[in-house]
């Protein structure tokens, strides 16, 4: 969020510093290990949609601009209990936003995609023109067009400490003091280390995805979509295998809570790493369930209700808070990152912001 913010301010002409603990694109955050799904039909606020559609776009153009492919429209197959997973709010968002969508009942995806194998009851919701993103890649083109339109980039520089007045702000970091009028906080899972200045309701937790051998004629990209998958066991996100690197699957629930400066166990640390992703694919996906290519750890930073933080700092206008995407956020990232370029300067954004607002948890802020 923080370098898509970076560009969009930079294309604007206006004078950024993006400072950052490490050296973008990186692994200390929630954006490595390739890809993340791009999807439309959002349930829970229109918004979503609104914004999901203009990532989309937004991708596009940075694909035209910097020659690079970032998003690939595999089409992405949400699937089911209706129990668990019911799809009429996406639905009604998807008419109201004339999104194209499928809903195909458990023999209609079996016979479109003979790989997926899912109780006659399940329902699927399929998207034609969603897909995934290559999202270290789209960090590195966020990045290179930010210096290429003028933004310096500070990395290996920890933020330390904050200090506000209603026209300036000044950064203590491990690299000295920088000041500037405005300032964009976006520490994803490293929000705790600012717990002195702000206080955000944000869980860090760890969660381990896996790329398994499977039948490339069932599964390749050409031919299978990126997923999510739901029932009462959990819940499951995935993707085809692109060029031979196996089916990729990750859970969205569950997971180690994780605090800044611990070392993030590594990838089969717990038996559930490799466990709960083979047992999915073997219910679900059983032509998917080979063997085990490769694993890897991420971070998620989750909210009490899984939504958003987008919101000034309640003491501080000059503070945005940009936060608690919840595994759920990579795919808006180009668009927050436009959202937060329009509140720096001064422009009312074209999506409602309301559902992010920080009032919304009655959590008391630290300044």
């Amino acid at each position: 969020m923080g370098m898509s913010a970076g560009y969009h301010l930079a294309k604007r002409g206006m004078s950024v510093l993006l400072i950052d603990a490490f050296d973008p694109p990186h692994e200390e955050g929630s954006h490595h290990g390739e890809p993340r799904l791009i999807r439309h039909a959002y349930g829970g606020d229109a918004t979503y949609v609104s914004m999901a559609l203009r990532a989309h776009a937004l991708w596009q153009e940075l694909e035209q601009l910097t020659g690079t492919t970032l998003l690939v429209p595999s089409g992405v197959l949400n699937m089911g209990a209706p129990d668990v997973y019911p799809f009429e709010e996406r639905l009604a968002y998807a008419s109201l936003f004339k999104l194209p969508v499928e809903l195909l009942s458990a023999a209609d995806i079996a016979y479109r995609w003979p790989g997926i194998r899912l109780p006659e009851h399940y329902r699927g919701l399929y998207e034609p023109k969603a897909g995934y993103l290559f999202s270290e890649r789209c960090v590195g083109a966020c990045r290179a067009l930010a210096v290429e339109h003028g933004a310096a980039i500070l990395p290996y520089t920890k933020a330390e400490s904050v200090q506000v007045s209603p026209d300036h702000v000044s950064i203590r970091t491990s690299n000295g003091v920088f000041h500037a009028e405005q300032v964009i906080l976006s520490a994803g899972a490293w929000f705790k280390t600012l717990e002195r200045f702000v206080e955000l309701p944000i869980r860090p937790v760890r969660k381990a995805v896996a790329w398994f051998e499977a039948d490339e004629a069932l599964y390749d990209t050409s031919v299978f979509p990126g997923f999510t998958l739901a029932d009462d066991e959990g819940g499951y996100y995935g993707f085809p295998s692109i060029g031979g690197s196996g089916v990729k699957i990750g859970r969205h629930d569950t997971g180690a809570v994780w605090r800044p400066g611990e070392a993030l166990e590594p990838f089969g640390a717990y038996p559930e790493d490799e466990g709960d992703l083979r047992a999915a694919l073997g219910k679900f996906l059983p032509q998917a369930a080979g063997r085990l290519l490769r694993g890897a750890v991420c971070k998620y930073e989750i909210t009490p209700d899984e939504h958003f933080i987008i919101d000034r700092h309640p003491a501080y206008p000059n503070v945005l808070l940009a936060g608690g995407f919840s595994g759920h956020g990579f795919k808006f990232s180009i668009v927050v990152g436009e959202i937060l370029a329009d509140l720096i300067a001064g422009h009312k954004p074209r999506h409602d912001l309301t559902p992010f607002a920080l009032s919304r948890f009655k959590k008391e802020l630290i300044s």
